[in-house]
């Protein structure tokens, strides 16, 4: 019997768990999360839409998206995220429409 246990690999109760995330971050809070998905959807809407404009353009748009984001990546702040996010889809309306009128 005692055979037996030693064999048993104890995965839920072993006392030390090895952890995928980074030790040097704490979680994220819900609010950073859910703002965290926001971000990336908005991020997918514009790439998405950059597909519709012509290919000269295209690139552009795309490297003039990315490097907006990632200036505003280390963002911690929930309030200015939100006021980043609102002015971010306002922006990406405002272009759409001028880029829809060309066409």
């Amino acid at each position: 019997m005692r055979y037996l246990s030693m064999l048993i690999r104890p995965y839920a109760t072993s006392p030390i768990r090895s952890s995928r995330l980074p030790s040097s971050k704490p979680p994220l809070s819900l609010d950073h999360f859910l703002l965290r998905q926001r971000v990336i959807s908005l991020y997918r809407t514009i790439v998405r839409a950059c597909h519709k404009i012509p290919p000269p353009t295209r690139g552009e748009m795309k490297k003039y998206a990315r490097e907006e984001f990632e200036q505003q990546k280390a963002v911690e702040d929930l309030r200015k995220i939100r006021y980043l996010l609102s002015t971010g889809k306002t922006e990406f309306e405002r272009l759409g429409k001028q880029v829809s009128g060309m066409g």
